[in-house]
Formats: structure tokens, sequence, C-alpha cells
């Protein structure tokens, strides 16, 4: 189905301005994934476009509508194999076969089992050459979180926590504002304007009572105006129904025991409820997640305090680490990063793969994801 694996160098700069042009939709495409496209025509692109927004026209559509009649015999790559169901717009491996392309690159094939090489098909059997596995690792991480959901059947989990160089996140008086400086909270503004949901526990609700919200008035546009979802581990329902992270809609409290009463308050301030009784009273992390993948949430950001991020790191349940290192100590009796049983051996260390480290500012930033979570 697929032509010769050796792509040309013309082939990889194609496909690089596609990615490129997928990257556009980086903060608005949720549920669908991020796609980009780029038509040439004699060593000449004619035609570009993304997928920007869940319901408009695919990145094939806007590329081809660009390109017009010069379509006819051109190639077209994608970052995502082409799509060959109805949902909300027609598919377009049939815009493609109707547009005359002779040659279609796909960086990946689509996970999603509607899609799952389908595409890539039915181009096939019009006489349409096609190829796939350009730039793939650059592909799938723009859609890490629309991957794991149709893979995992969860989403894909990040964990942004800001700290000293010893490891603290603020005093043992529970002051933590603020550890890092303007840049690394500016930074964070992004991470948080590509996720679908925001995760945070009860316990820094009743700390900090944070409304956990995307500020920057670029990124919300780019968001089209939605803030992500906020979701709350609330075993007990003690979210109080005045806080802040309520007053900006979408949020969804995961609990675990019956609370007629304080259920009731908390549906009347908006908030939506999902009991989730796991072990020993506590919310079912791993249920809690397959629930999210089920509302379509790609990806999810956690913004929490030790105990949940500990109880995410020990169930397997984080992908990624974004950790914000400021130039301070803050001491042996401030907070941990993580709230975790004391390791008996070194045998026990969790390994930590470094996938990007630089400089925010004055302070450090350091994106890691712990090495027995496969990558999707």
């Amino acid at each position: 189905m697929t032509d010769s694996p050796n792509f040309s160098a013309d082939d990889h700069a194609y496909m690089a301005l596609a990615l490129r042009e997928a990257a556009r939709g980086l903060y608005g495409t949720s549920p669908n994934p991020r796609v980009g496209c780029v038509i040439v025509k004699d060593g000449r692109v004619v035609g570009q476009g993304a997928h920007l927004k869940a319901g408009e026209p695919h990145a094939e559509v806007h590329a081809l509508r660009m390109a017009g009649a010069l379509a006819a015999g051109a190639e077209a790559y994608v970052t995502l194999e082409p799509c060959s169901h109805f949902g909300r717009t027609p598919p377009c491996a049939d815009a493609l076969v109707q547009a005359g392309v002779k040659r279609v690159v796909a960086a990946m094939q689509d996970p999603n089992p509607l899609v799952a090489g389908n595409g890539l098909r039915r181009l096939a059997e019009h006489g349409i050459s096609v190829a796939s596995g350009l730039l793939e690792a650059e592909a799938r991480a723009l859609n890490a979180g629309f991957i794991s959901r149709m893979t995992r059947q969860r989403p894909w989990l990040r964990s942004k926590i800001a700290a000293s160089l010893d490891g603290k996140t603020g005093l043992s008086n529970g002051e933590s504002q603020w550890i890092t400086g303007p840049a690394a909270r500016q930074h964070v503004q992004q991470w948080r304007a590509q996720s679908c949901a925001i995760l945070t526990g009860v316990g820094t609700v009743l700390a900090d009572n944070p409304m956990l919200t995307v500020r920057d008035p670029e990124l919300l546009a780019a968001r089209h105006g939605v803030q992500p979802w906020r979701v709350i581990v609330d075993s007990q329902l003690h979210t109080p129904p005045d806080a802040t992270i309520l007053q900006a809609g979408r949020v969804l409290i995961a609990h675990a025991a019956s609370l007629p009463q304080q259920a009731q308050a908390l549906r009347g301030a908006g908030a939506d409820l999902l009991a989730l009784p796991g072990e020993a009273g506590k919310v079912d992390l791993a249920g809690l997640l397959q629930a999210l993948a089920e509302r379509q949430i790609n990806e999810v950001m956690v913004e929490a305090g030790a105990v949940l991020n500990g109880s995410l790191l020990q169930a397997g349940l984080m992908d990624e680490l974004l950790l914000y290192y400021a130039p301070v100590f803050l001491g042996g009796e401030a907070r941990d990063m993580f709230a975790m049983p004391a390791l008996q051996s070194m045998q026990q260390k969790i390994q930590l793969q470094a996938l990007e480290t630089r400089q925010v500012g004055v302070d450090w930033f350091v994106r890691a994801r712990p090495v027995l979570v496969m990558p999707c």
C-alpha cells in the first residue's frame, strides 16, 4: 500500500512545513487531533492549511481550497492519515481523490479505529501513491493526548510542579507563592492552554483557592474562548460551594463518598459530580482518567500538591513531568514534591528520561518522563 520508505530531502522539508501548520492548532482543536497539510505541484507549494477547530474544515480541505485546480497531479503531505469516515465533516480521503492528487505522504497512520489505515487504503484503491512514517515521531509528539485516548482509553497526563533547587514546593506553614518568576508562570499558561483539563486535589483548592484558568487573552482566544475543564479529586466533597474554581464554569468533582447534601450544594454552584469510589475511601484515579477519556479529553495537566502527585506517580498514571526549578533553597522542613513511602533500596528509585531542559527567565525548566511509562 505504501511506496518506498526512502523519503527525499524535499519530502522531509514539506512534511516539516506541514507539522508547522499542524502546530497552529495546538490550543484549539480538541477533541480532534492537530493536523497540517501541504500541497506541492512541480516543486512549489500551492496549498497549505491546518485544522483549527472541531467541526470546521480539516487541514486537507483548507490546503485543497488554496491549491484549487493546481491540486490535480500534485503531492499532498499530511501529518496524520486522511480520515475516511463521516464525522462532523466529510472524509478527507475522498476530497483528495476528487482533487486528483497523485501522491499522499502521511506522517503517521490514524490511531482512531474508525480510520486506522482505511484512509490510506482508500487512496491507494483510487490509484494514488501513498506512503507513511515520515517524521512520525514529531507527529506523534504533537498529538500525544489524542493517541493516548485512542490507544489506551485515557488522556496523556502531565504534572506541573514549581520547586526550589532542593525539591521543595512551599514552606511548612503552607506559603508557596511565588517560588518561580513571572517568565515561568507565563510558560505554564501555554501548557494550560493546550490542555483539555486541569486536574487538582481538594487540598490545593482549600489551601490556595485557585481558579486554574487560562488568563492570557491571546492564548484564550486561540482556544476559541473556551476554558479547560477543571477537575477536582475530592473524596469526601470538602470543596466549598463558593470556591473560586467554581466561578468560571466547566468543573468536574470526582468523589468517593456518598454525601447527598454536599453534592446538592456543589451541583447548585455549577459543578458536575462523578462518583468513583476506590480503595480506602479514595477516588479511583485510573477510573477517573478513563472517565475523562470517555468525555473526549485528550490532555490533562496536573496542578496539585504532594499527595495527588505522589498517588498518580505511584499508580503509573503520570506520563510527563513539567518541572520548574527556582534558584533558591527552602530547607528540610519545607513541603516535598511527592508524598510517597520511603524507599527501601536504590532499585526502587523512579528513573526519569529528560526530554527538554532550558532556562525560563531566572528559573530552570525540565520536561521529563518516568521511564516505566512507555511513550504512546
